[in-house]
């Protein structure tokens, strides 16, 4: 090895080694710039395929992917529910179902069993925050005087809010029958575990 190399010069042994060295460099150089391009490349199909679901959620085409806080829904299809609730103000529209224990409350918005379907004190819960759905996440923006609507058995019946209360987890006065018509919505109040929100409205044509 010490006698091929001795057949150089300095000079040129020097020289071949750079030559080597950028040989390496350029190699290394071209291999780096093949795969970032192809994470490139990857990374700009992941962002359209997600900017293309993000814009199909807003548009409604997949209501299945929505925030599961969300309880927006096309006001064109109001028929689609024989039994619902009906906000404007924090536009909610979703379907009651009978009962208020958890398997019913994460589908639906759920009605208190003893309380009446349609005159006297009509009674709904529904969560708020931290299930799989969140009905009513914003009834805490309802203020005297903003209305309801109930829908059912393809009757649509018009309430406003006259009460906002606060009261104990063990009050169930609130949904004892009254001889006005009408309607109580009841749900958690975010760490107040011993309180819920109460909002109440009287019913007017």
């Amino acid at each position: 090895m010490i006698y091929c190399f001795s057949k150089y010069s300095k000079l040129q042994i020097n020289f071949l080694s750079f030559f080597i060295c950028c040989l390496i460099f350029l190699i290394s150089f071209s291999i780096s710039k093949f795969i970032s391009s192809k994470f490139n490349s990857n990374s700009k199909i992941n962002d359209i395929t997600i900017s293309q679901n993000i814009e199909n959620i807003v548009n409604n085409e997949d209501t299945s992917k929505l925030n599961n806080n969300s309880s927006i829904l096309n006001y064109e299809n109001l028929n689609k529910y024989a039994w619902a609730l009906k906000i404007p103000k924090i536009d909610l529209y979703a379907e009651i179902a009978e009962g208020t224990d958890s398997q019913t409350l994460n589908k639906y918005i759920g009605h208190f069993e003893e309380s009446k379907k349609e005159s006297g004190n009509i009674c709904l819960a529904a969560h708020n925050r931290g299930y799989d759905v969140n009905y009513f996440s914003r009834v805490k923006e309802l203020e005297i005087g903003d209305e309801i609507y109930y829908l059912i058995n393809e009757n649509e019946y018009k309430y406003k809010i006259d009460e906002i209360l606060v009261i104990y987890e063990t009050d169930w006065t609130v949904i004892e029958n009254t001889e006005e018509d009408r309607i109580t919505l009841i749900t958690c109040i975010e760490n107040r575990d011993a309180y819920r929100l109460c909002v109440r409205g009287v019913k007017y044509e």
